[in-house]
């Protein structure tokens, strides 16, 4: 036997170069049961490095390419992207969770991609809860061939891939092997391959017919926006796997009238001056068609902008719904228009009101009396100042030389 140019990968499993399958089998399972990450949390780098060693030696072509070329020679496709766990389960037949630790590998179909859609809904129907109802295309397997995409018998296994749908092929570039993978042509990558005059009329071959589906969607109450509702195995269906979920994600409308943070309600509310100074009623309609009549006390004395909290009139906490936020009220203030009474009657408001504050007039200033006026808009457009042109604002004036 030739001596191999390099060792390396066999020095990791302590074997010799001529060394038989099953002494190689045996090395392998003896090291990946010592350094197993499940087992020896700190060797991952020596599991996956023992299993790179594993995976090209067991294969017959790879480690004739290694014994001859070395690692160069397999043109970085020497087995670093087959996974450790994978190589383990094959032998152990168990995954991570060979010594009861965790990671059970998964075996069985693969399932299908999740299917995401976005449902808008309104704080209302947030707030009371409601059905709705969604219409989405979905495939399915086709109910004439049964998914087959032929009449039973028709449909035979790609012998160009082997059924895999994939090629592998070795191109040899000086000293170097290049493998390279490739969609099989034979069947499209498909795995099987139908004569066109076997095919399913329905749905000419492909196995799969489009399906309107309709969802039930209960909307909770007091789900939050962004939330998930999902719907198992509701997905694309396909031969040979498990239908993904269909996940519908909460969208909450923008509300006119109220703001929502978490459970928190906010609203803004413009009450007249005299409830504001002398207290009174004034009324919130609310989200579930209630109206709540506030009384403000007399003498409480709302300002403008002063915020105001009513407790248990919030958003209904999701799967506790009579557990709910608080809404805050931000008070607007609306004055009386001017010259809305005469001055007789204006003098009683100097005996109810508090004093007015004392002007201090300085003595050693000259003090001059004036009036205040409306405020002329198109006045302060016209004096607003114009700036050079290369700041985008006005033209620049430059002077005539002679």
């Amino acid at each position: 036997m030739p001596v191999p140019k390099e060792t390396k990968l066999y020095d990791i499993l302590g074997v010799s170069p001529d060394c038989s399958e099953s002494e190689l089998k045996k090395a392998y399972r003896k090291l990946a049961l010592k350094y197993h990450p499940d087992k020896n949390p700190d060797a991952g780098d020596k599991f996956k490095e023992i299993s790179h060693a594993y995976e090209v030696l067991s294969d017959d072509q790879k480690r004739q390419v290694y014994d001859r070329y070395g690692e160069e020679g397999l043109s970085g496709d020497g087995g670093h992207g087959v996974n450790p766990e994978d190589l383990f389960s094959q032998l152990f037949g168990g995954g991570g969770g060979f010594f009861g630790g965790g990671r059970q590998q998964q075996r069985g179909p693969r399932k299908g991609k999740d299917m995401a859609h976005g449902l808008k809904v309104s704080l209302e129907d947030l707030y009371k809860g409601k059905t709705s109802k969604l219409a989405l295309q979905k495939q399915v397997l086709c109910g004439s061939c049964e998914g087959r995409g032929g009449k039973e018998g028709s449909v035979k296994s790609c012998t160009g891939c082997n059924g895999r749908g994939v090629k592998i092929i070795m191109r040899q570039m000086g000293p170097m092997i290049q493998q390279m993978q490739q969609t099989c042509p034979d069947c499209q990558g498909e795995g099987e391959v139908i004569q066109e005059k076997d095919r399913c009329k329905a749905c000419n071959g492909r196995k799969v017919a489009t399906e309107r589906k309709i969802l039930e969607v209960f909307i909770e109450k007091g789900m939050l926006d962004g939330q998930k509702i999902t719907f198992t195995g509701e997905g694309d269906q396909a031969p040979g796997i498990i239908p993904g979920d269909i996940v519908i994600v909460i969208e909450q409308k923008e509300h006119s009238r109220f703001q929502r943070k978490g459970n928190d309600l906010y609203t803004d509310v413009k009450i007249d001056l005299l409830t504001a100074l002398a207290g009174g009623p004034f009324t919130i309609p609310h989200l579930d068609d209630r109206v709540l009549m506030v009384n403000i006390l007399p003498g409480e004395v709302i300002t403008p902008g002063s915020v105001k909290a009513i407790n248990n009139e919030g958003m209904p906490t999701y799967k506790a719904p009579f557990d709910k936020g608080v809404l805050y009220v931000k008070f607007d203030i609306e004055f009386p228009k001017p010259n809305w009474v005469d001055n007789s009657k204006l003098a009683i408001l100097e005996t109810v009101l508090p004093p007015r504050h004392t002007v201090d007039t300085p003595m050693d200033k000259h003090v001059e009396e004036v009036v205040l006026s409306e405020v002329d808009t198109s006045r302060q457009a016209r004096n607003q100042p114009v700036q050079d042109e290369e700041e985008g604002h006005g033209p620049q004036v430059q002077c005539a030389q002679q």
